[in-house]
């Protein structure tokens, strides 16, 4: 059976056609293009997610500079939290975006109650992050937190004291509900370790935040799992900072100030990048899709593969992705992942190419690889092996 597509150029279909062609379950419909086109579908391998990230930007970018408007460019991902990344580098940039099938990553109330414990490290004084992190724990409502501050001197306290309101919070005893008392004395912990910002770095202390917030996050929220794992985006973004002070100074907690903020629906004359999960995309189309996270574990999703018909589905919805765009197609992935697994000390995984883009559908992409710098070829004969040799025989040396 064939069937018409009035939507994507050949080079799409084609590339698109041939990642549902290897389905073993057989499809009947092949999509036939109606549109002329030439330009062919790019799939890029970046290093990293920030690597990522970065070329989405110049990609988006590039594209508005060619005369097609943000609001004609999608970016799509088959989680809500695998924009968590993206959606940082779009406010640094400037460039507003909404987003479709989940919460944006800045807006989310736990992402705020970690960021909320930083700004108490770095600002003692900060009663709105006070009063937002005190509420975190059992038995502490809105009275107990303002009396809790109050007693601490959140408001007329100096930053610089030693007798400064964090430090009388971990040093002295206070008086809170009785319900509140571990609580009270896991916060302290975590503050505690986390005070030296020049022993611990901005992404360690994060990490240290998230054991506090865990548990937090399970009682409170629905969804806790998504929830840890936009903490641990939130660490990586940390990573890329040299201080607290410089990490807090790139983010805003306040909206709207922030560019990718929108209090409500954008107006008809705005123009803005959608940000959509690929389940929030089907029926929909661009004329530029910017397809993410295109790594196995990721498409398909590491929770989708128990079976066949799971890892089929996931295919397909890789095949909507794909068709979504009219005339232009980016998919990129990440060759390496940041991750927080217990018991290991490299948070970094390293991932592989979608299952579903083996080397045969790679024939259709134009298909780019990381940024690398060639070593200056300036003749000089290779000595390393010989180093290495003359190392190695002085270990054993008299």
């Amino acid at each position: 059976k064939l069937e018409r597509n009035y939507r994507s150029t050949p080079p799409i279909l084609v590339a698109s056609n041939a990642v549902i062609a290897l389905s073993p379950q057989r499809h009947e419909k092949t999509l036939r293009p109606t549109r002329p086109g030439e330009t062919w579908p790019i799939l890029r391998a970046c290093i990293d997610e920030a690597e990522q990230s970065d070329a989405v930007c110049r990609a988006v970018l590039e594209h508005r500079e060619e005369g097609v408007p943000l609001k004609s460019q999608a970016v799509l991902f088959r989680a809500a939290y695998h924009s968590d990344h993206l959606e940082v580098e779009l406010a640094r940039r400037n460039i507003p975006f909404i987003k479709y099938g989940g919460l944006k990553f800045m807006e989310a109330a736990h992402v705020k109650d970690a960021l909320s414990c930083l700004r108490i490290l770095e600002n003692p004084l900060d009663e709105v992050s006070w009063f937002r992190v005190l509420q975190l724990l059992d038995g502490m409502g809105p009275a107990s937190a303002r009396r809790l501050m109050e007693e601490l001197e959140v408001r007329r306290g100096d930053a610089a004291d030693a007798a400064s309101p964090l430090n009388r919070f971990l040093d002295e005893p206070v008086a809170v509900p009785k319900g509140a008392a571990d609580g009270i004395r896991e916060l302290r912990g975590a503050l505690g370790d986390c005070l030296d910002g020049d022993a611990l770095p901005p992404a360690g202390q994060l990490a240290r935040l998230r054991t506090f917030l865990e548990p937090v996050i399970a009682r409170k929220y629905e969804a806790a799992a998504s929830r840890v794992r936009d903490l641990e985006q939130l660490e990586l973004l940390a990573s890329e900072s040299s201080s607290r002070g410089q990490f807090l100074a790139d983010l805003t907690l306040d909206p709207p100030s922030s560019t990718g903020d929108l209090a409500g629906p954008p107006h008809l004359d705005e123009d803005y990048l959608i940000l959509s999960t690929i389940h929030s995309a089907k029926g929909l189309e661009w004329d530029v899709v910017h397809v993410i996270h295109a790594a196995d574990g990721m498409i398909p999703s590491d929770m989708s593969t128990g079976d066949d018909d799971e890892i089929e589905e996931e295919r397909r919805l890789l095949y909507v992705a794909l068709t979504r765009a009219r005339d232009g197609l980016h998919v990129t992935y990440p060759q390496r992942y940041y991750r927080r697994p217990k018991g290991l000390e490299d948070p970094h995984s390293y991932s592989q190419r979608s299952r579903f883009l083996p080397d045969d559908v790679l024939e259709h992409f134009d298909v780019l690889g990381p940024r690398v710098v060639a070593a200056p070829d300036d003749g000089a004969p290779v000595t390393a092996a010989a180093d290495v040799d003359a190392f190695l025989a002085g270990l054993w040396a008299d």
